[in-house]
């Protein structure tokens, strides 16, 4: 191998290295310049997302506006003044009218008590034997007792030991 011949290689070896690094430079570049633009397109649809909702804002306000001129000027519809507003229910019901001639008759509620003549609550019947329940089990100790055939008594809700029902033990 001649001294030629090796400054030969050593220049191509040079060039190449040289072309390699030109290109990585340009690669490079090339990347950066493509992620300004990805940047730019993400700015860009944000913008347009924004000037939408602008948009819509400046329409929305718009036909506010409009609808405000028209409750005034076309409908006459002023905002409530403190003179409208009922306090109660019994204002309220004052401005109910009467029934009608030929109106169906109010629905009445049932209620529970021998005021009225109705007949007393039926006993309790055990829904696991069939068989009566025994009033010790539904007031033990006589606590709550039964008032006028009324299963809740005067006392309020009452307390039924499930197990004393079943046969078993109590609670």
């Amino acid at each position: 191998m001649t001294s030629q011949s090796r400054i030969r290689r050593i220049g191509w070896i040079a060039v190449l290295a040289l072309c390699t690094g030109l290109y990585l430079m340009l690669h490079l570049k090339v990347h950066a310049v493509r992620s300004d633009v990805v940047r730019a397109e993400r700015q860009i649809v944000s913008l347009e997302n924004a000037k939408l909702l602008l948009e819509t804002e400046f329409e929305t306000r718009a036909s506010q506006q409009q609808l405000a001129n028209w409750n005034r000027l076309e409908f006459g519809y002023r905002a409530p003044s403190a003179g409208q507003f009922i306090e109660n229910e019994r204002q309220l019901a004052s401005l109910g009218t009467p029934r009608a001639v030929g109106a169906p008759e109010p629905i009445r509620v049932a209620r529970n008590g021998d005021a009225d003549g109705a007949p007393p609550f039926p006993q309790f019947v055990s829904p696991l034997t069939g068989k009566p329940v025994d009033e010790k089990i539904i007031a033990p100790g006589g606590q709550h007792g039964r008032a006028s055939g009324s299963p809740l008594g005067d006392s309020g809700p009452m307390r039924i030991a499930l197990g004393a029902v079943a046969g078993g033990g109590t609670e």
